[in-house]
């Protein structure tokens, strides 16, 4: 009789703490009044953090709710994916963060904070960023063809450039060594912009960039865009042939930008989290801001998200694995 009792006060105390625990979420109140904190790996002024800030501003009114982003930079982005990995599955704190620390970086640290894919619960992917080839103006490339050809001939003379270990820029140019068999040397910034202006002063050979950022460089004649890495031609660039059509097969790669819950936020507050952030996505302002951006959206939903996130975790292991890429 002592045992039956035993367990039915451990059946009825745990059933209070689930009461206890979930009472807003079962009752479908959320958010409760509480802040909440988007969270972006990465220093403020980039694309993750405009485009961050823009869905943050516009989810908070939409919710009833203050929306607060913080910044937690470092180690290419995964301080701030840890800290989102250990906060609590209540819906109060998010992830905006692109592949790198997703898709990419896991692949490169012998240790990681957090996994990947069991610590996060994923949202919606936000969008895509198509990349170009790009040349400063005095080399004498005028396609992909020229650069290999060029590269083979004097082993090791070539550069490229980017904007740090682990990244997707990375990777794109041990993708380009690893089918061609050029011998070429990677030199990382830290970010983006000071790798662009390197291969203006010819300090780099080239680099793959995010097309917002060198288009005007681009267009002004100071840089040569030899290829795009979007599966097609893009607007900006009518006469810029895609990697494909440059002769290189199975190179369509773009950077994603996403949101992440922790693992275990209730199902119901992960798809009011998703609507309400696809519903941002089609605001007039955001699209303009994305369109700066060279943003293209997409707004998919969570199983989306974790199907592209898988399948390029599976993707840049086996480009870091056969291409030899070690961490700093």
């Amino acid at each position: 009789m002592i045992r039956i009792h035993r367990r039915r006060l451990c059946a009825l105390g745990l059933s209070a703490l689930a009461a206890v625990s979930f009472p807003a979420f079962a009752q479908g109140q959320w958010p409760t009044g509480k802040p909440i904190t988007w969270v972006v790996p990465y220093p403020p002024g980039g694309t993750t953090d405009i485009l961050g800030r823009a869905i943050a501003l516009r989810l908070g009114s939409s919710l009833g709710a203050t929306v607060i982003v913080d910044n937690k930079a470092g180690a290419t982005g995964t301080i701030g994916s840890a800290f989102v990995a250990r906060a609590a599955p209540d819906g109060y704190t998010l992830l905006g963060t692109s592949i790198g620390p997703q898709a990419i970086v896991p692949n490169l640290l012998p240790k990681m904070q957090y996994d990947p894919v069991k610590a996060f619960a994923p949202v919606s992917l936000i969008g895509t960023i198509p990349h170009v080839l790009i040349v400063g103006a005095s080399q004498p490339l005028r396609t992909v063809a020229d650069l290999v050809a060029q590269a083979k001939a004097r082993p090791d003379e070539f550069s490229f450039a980017s904007g740090g270990n682990g990244t997707v820029l990375q990777m794109q140019g041990e993708l380009l060594r690893l089918q061609t068999g050029a011998r070429l040397t990677h030199v990382p910034y830290k970010g983006d912009t000071p790798a662009i202006q390197d291969v203006l002063a010819g300090h780099a050979t080239f680099m793959f960039a995010p097309v917002a950022a060198a288009l005007p460089h681009i267009q002004s004649g100071h840089l040569k865009a030899l290829a795009v890495t979007s599966a097609a031609r893009l607007k900006a660039l009518p006469d810029v042939p895609t990697m494909g059509q440059a002769g290189l097969k199975d190179f369509v790669v773009e950077q994603w930008q996403a949101v992440y819950a922790p693992a275990g936020t209730p199902a119901p507050v992960v798809q009011r989290l998703h609507e309400e952030i696809v519903r941002q996505l089609k605001d007039p302002e955001v699209v303009a801001m994305a369109d700066k951006l060279g943003v293209t959206l997409v707004g998919s939903t969570p199983q989306q998200l974790a199907d592209t996130q898988k399948a390029d975790l599976s993707k840049w292991a086996r480009v870091i694995k056969d291409a030899g890429v070690k961490s700093d």
